[in-house]
């Protein structure tokens, strides 16, 4: 009767402790705060737009197939998270493209910040398509670098990286909207 007990006293706390970790916030480390002036000529710092609502970061560029299948992801998180979630698009390694054309054409509802080489070697963001999410006391709730790698299935033929890029992006924003509604 007493080993029973304890079996199901270990039990219950087991499912405890798995249901907490479930609906905990992840912390992947504090951000580092900084400054980048916006296309417009007005300083952005990270720390005082985090203070309002969460902060996704996206580090991309204009010819990156992946950056461009994310970010109609994006624009509904924006829309469905209206004024409570802001989007800093962090324009980097982009020396041909026109991020405020590209921006400006799609209808995206993110704050450009061109030149972010220096703000992506921070979180060591070194390829695009780069994703971070920033909550109000500046840890990072999400990285994109820190997600499970999703492979297509084989099918013997070589796959275009716009295919892959329709493909792994719908994950990329679920995962993000996970972290977001933690």
């Amino acid at each position: 009767m007493r080993l029973a007990i304890v079996v199901i006293s270990l039990n219950l706390l087991m499912s405890f402790n798995v249901a907490m970790a479930q609906t905990a916030p992840v912390d992947l480390g504090s951000s580092p705060d900084w400054t980048l002036t916006d296309v417009a000529g007005v300083p952005v710092t990270l720390s005082e737009i985090a203070a309002e609502q969460p902060v996704i970061l996206l580090f991309w560029a204009t010819w990156c197939p992946y950056c461009k299948a994310l970010m109609p992801h994006l624009q509904s998180i924006r829309f469905e998270h209206g004024e409570g979630v802001k989007i800093l698009a962090l324009n980097f390694k982009d020396e041909d493209g026109d991020p405020v054309a590209f921006i400006r054409d799609k209808g995206y509802d993110f704050t450009l910040l061109e030149n972010a080489e220096e703000i992506a070697s921070l979180y060591k963001v070194y390829g695009t398509p780069g994703l971070i999410l920033v909550d109000r006391d500046m840890k990072i709730r999400f990285n994109l670098l820190k997600l499970p790698r999703l492979e297509l299935p084989n099918t013997g033929e070589k796959v275009s990286n716009s295919t892959r890029a329709a493909f792994l992006a719908p994950y990329w924003a679920a995962e993000l909207r996970k972290a977001l509604n933690e």
